[in-house]
């Protein structure tokens, strides 16, 4: 190569001193400084952004209780279902006096700072009686639901899942049941039973009850038996108890959970309604209907016999009600 000449080499040294001297631009690189800074990215082949660390996904579950716990109505229902649960298994925390203890002395007095709702035709307590009296509806819907959802979801269950003529026999039984008005059966049982406990109201609700919930099961079920880790499952050979348990009914039981949620407060007013129609628990048994019923004869001169027990049934009817409004809200993604 020829020696360059003065001019050519002047040239050449200014050019140079133009470049910045921590980088050398290249195109489709990514260079740093000599302080070890990156330098902007250029090109296709440019290094892509380094991000943070991803958020962990959520599964259904975790997402719904999220829900749960930003919704006031949840905070509102739990709270006042905490209360009332506490108050019926521990009754005595409320009052020390004996709700079966009627002095007949007593009977109509108005409210005062001895009986803070007054008294019934019977002299009884009637704040001892409403404090008394949230132990068994509310054992008569807890029940009553648990009944029915494992009656009602084995029956979805296993007419969704196996389909074919077992469906069809069970589809045909549940529409028989179905014809059959709740209140109506439960007197019928009721009053064909000697007998009568809280279990036994229990029973006449959940045998005549299960039906919503066993369709409600069955077409969750045929939904969740279609997808992918089922047929996956059900091709590394495993068996059906194994499916069921493990993959369909956890998938599948969201939709019941919400319909149960909502049924319970139902059924707590469904045994008021028997006990106040005098076809319910027995007068041994302290319910909230049969003080409603009892307190019909003085609802003119007394109506506080009346108010006090129908606003603890109210209350506790709607906190339930309240409470499945707040979980179809959570585990339905439409309603989100």
């Amino acid at each position: 190569m020829p020696d360059m000449n003065k001019q050519q080499r002047e040239q050449l040294g200014t050019s140079s001193d133009e470049q910045p001297q921590s980088a050398i631009e290249l195109p489709g690189m990514l260079l740093a400084d000599e302080e070890g800074t990156t330098l902007e990215k250029r090109g296709a082949y440019a290094a892509p952004d380094v991000q943070g660390p991803q958020d962990k996904p959520r599964g259904a579950w975790a997402e719904a209780w999220r829900e749960l716990r930003n919704s006031p109505s949840f905070y509102v229902s739990g709270v006042l279902l905490l209360f009332l649960v506490f108050m019926a298994c521990f009754p005595g925390v409320f009052t020390n006096i004996d709700p079966r203890h009627c002095p007949i002395l007593d009977t109509n007095k108005d409210p005062s700072g001895d009986h803070w709702f007054g008294t019934n035709v019977q002299g009884c307590d009637v704040y001892a009686r409403t404090v008394y009296g949230a132990r068994a509806s509310i054992i008569v819907g807890v029940a009553t639901t648990a009944l029915i959802v494992v009656i009602g979801g084995l029956v979805g269950a296993l007419s969704g899942y196996f389909g074919g003529w077992l469906d069809t026999i069970l589809a045909r039984i549940t529409d028989i049941f179905f014809g059959i008005p709740l209140l109506l059966a439960a007197l019928v049982f009721m009053s064909s039973v000697k007998d009568r406990t809280v279990w036994t109201v229990v029973t006449a609700l959940g045998v005549f009850g299960w039906m919503q919930i066993a369709r409600i099961m069955r077409g969750s079920v045929i939904t969740v038996k279609k997808s992918d880790y089922v047929v996956a499952a059900r091709a590394l050979g495993a068996g059906t108890p194994r499916i069921l348990g493990r993959h369909v009914l956890p998938n599948a039981i969201a939709p019941v959970i919400v319909v149960a949620t909502i049924s319970l407060g139902t059924f707590i007013a469904t045994e008021a309604t028997l006990s106040f129609l005098g076809i319910g628990l027995p007068p041994t048994e302290i319910s909230w209907g049969a003080d409603i019923s009892s307190a019909t004869t003085a609802l003119r001169d007394s109506p506080y016999q009346l108010i006090f027990p129908s606003i603890f049934l109210s209350v506790t009817v709607f906190s339930f009600i309240l409470l499945g409004d707040a979980v179809r809200d959570a585990l339905d993604p439409k309603l989100r």
